[in-house]
């Protein structure tokens, strides 16, 4: 009786699933196998928002192969040395597992691929399992990546995409294969306390009732700050229990300008892939070098960490993360434009204290829009600085993304919310909000002259 093994990465999802199918077909029995990896833990990725989410994703997959006639198999140590002895184990001909982008994940491919073959055995890797559109699918002429996104989204969206596949009915498992429970959630102390639930069903729950109620407004909705019309998939996506691909064909379906946009927006998730797997060093390293000396800050960053910046809406999208461990799309902008060029302080220590808390953390995408606000990136524009009152008076006109996040403010009526120091100081004093730790214009100022420009 011939028996595969699916390795289980970044795709913690039974629908859509090429290794997983390719398992399935090719072998009589399959292992299902997710290792708790040890030297994520170590190297500090993985801190309690995305260990709880895990927890979610891995107790819902194994439920769902348990529906078919099967289980998760489920070890803990180091990924390489514990598939090739599950392999041994269950008498497995072949491995197959999802492709990575990141230096870690192909790194590991490369020793997997090696230890299985000095025991007898081979290791399949599937490419579009991760995102849309596999990295090195499209290229421009004569190099292995684009580095702007207008261009690759024109290619992007001609090419071909592979039809999702559908779950598998059945998963046999074989016999007699030792496996450690699941994580719970409960046992993961220090979460956000508005942390959003994880797995499969969850996830395909959320983009069922997005897409019947939400993407047609997408387009005009996106950046509302108050009005929170984002689909928030990242972290289903982050983590595999949805398929990119199949997000795609099921956006272009529906049809219409807010399913375009929300297209567009998985197609810059895959631009940021493709990036990341043909330069790995841009997780730490400029991508475009701008001879910058960054600022060492402690008490700006603290403040702006803390969300005790004194400009509301950067505080309210800071505030936002910590309670839930995710950020509105235009928060993060707002928030990375105010650290990296009105403080002037290093993307690397914003993009650090973001892995630290969001569900969402993924290196590609993270330090890639990192570096894109920096102007250390993919950014055209690479010098633009985002006020963040214009910002506000266009994203939150009203003032209600900020009295939502930052209670100081909630009686502070109107647009007034955005700009306190101009309340009475009587009012101010009482309502404790924190005093601006910098004037925009000297942020500017500084900012300009660092990159030459004054």
């Amino acid at each position: 009786m011939s028996v595969a093994v699916c390795l289980f990465t970044s795709d913690l999802r039974l629908h859509d699933n090429p290794a997983l199918h390719a398992a399935v077909r090719a072998a009589d029995e399959v292992v299902p196998l997710f290792v708790s990896d040890d030297a994520i833990a170590r190297i500090g990725f993985a801190p309690p928002n995305r260990r709880a989410f895990l927890a979610d994703c891995l107790a819902a997959l194994d439920e769902a192969l348990r529906a078919r006639g099967g289980r998760l198999v489920v070890r803990t140590g180091e990924p390489v040395r514990e598939a090739v002895r599950v392999a041994a184990r269950a008498g497995a001909d072949e491995v197959h597992v999802a492709a990575g982008v990141s230096a870690y994940a192909q790194h590991r491919e490369t020793r997997l691929r090696a230890a299985l073959a000095a025991d007898g055995r081979r290791l399949t890797v599937h490419d579009a399992a991760v995102t849309a559109l596999a990295p090195g699918e499209v290229t421009p002429q004569g190099r292995d990546h684009f580095a702007v996104f207008t261009p690759y989204f024109r290619r992007w969206r001609a090419a071909p995409l592979r039809t999702p596949l559908p779950a598998p009915r059945r998963v046999p498992v074989p016999a007699g294969l030792r496996s450690a429970a699941p994580p719970a959630r409960a046992a993961v102390s220090g979460t956000s306390p508005g942390l959003a639930r994880g797995g499969e069903q969850e996830g395909r729950r959320r983009f069922a009732a997005w897409l019947r109620a939400g993407v047609s407004a997408y387009a005009d909705r996106h950046d509302d700050l108050p009005g929170d019309a984002t689909s928030r998939l990242s972290p289903h996506l982050h983590f595999g229990t949805l398929s990119a691909a199949e997000l795609v064909h099921r956006a272009r379906a529906a049809g219409g300008a807010g399913a375009d946009a929300f297209v567009r927006q998985l197609a810059w998730r895959d631009f940021h892939h493709q990036v990341l797997a043909a330069r790995p060093d841009a997780a730490h390293a400029d991508y475009r070098p701008h001879g910058d000396r960054w600022r060492t800050d402690a008490a700006g960053t603290a403040a702006w960490r803390d969300g005790r910046t004194g400009y509301p809406i950067v505080d309210a999208a800071m505030r936002q993360l910590a309670h839930e461990g995710w950020m509105h799309n235009r928060g993060r902008l707002l928030a990375a434009s105010f650290l990296t060029k009105t403080l002037y302080v290093d993307w690397r220590v914003g993009a650090a204290h973001f892995l630290d808390l969001l569900v969402d953390g993924d290196i590609a995408n993270n330090q890639l829009n990192w570096q894109w606000v920096a102007g250390t990136g993919t950014d055209s524009r690479p010098n633009r600085v985002l006020n963040p009152l214009t910002q506000a008076k266009r994203y939150d006109p009203e003032g209600a993304y900020v009295r939502r996040w930052v209670p100081e403010l909630a009686e502070v009526a109107g647009a007034k919310a955005h700009r306190p120091w101009m309340l009475p100081a009587g009012e101010r004093e009482r309502l404790g909000y924190p005093e601006r730790v910098v004037e925009l214009e000297e942020g500017l100022d500084r900012f300009l002259r660092a990159r030459g420009k004054r």
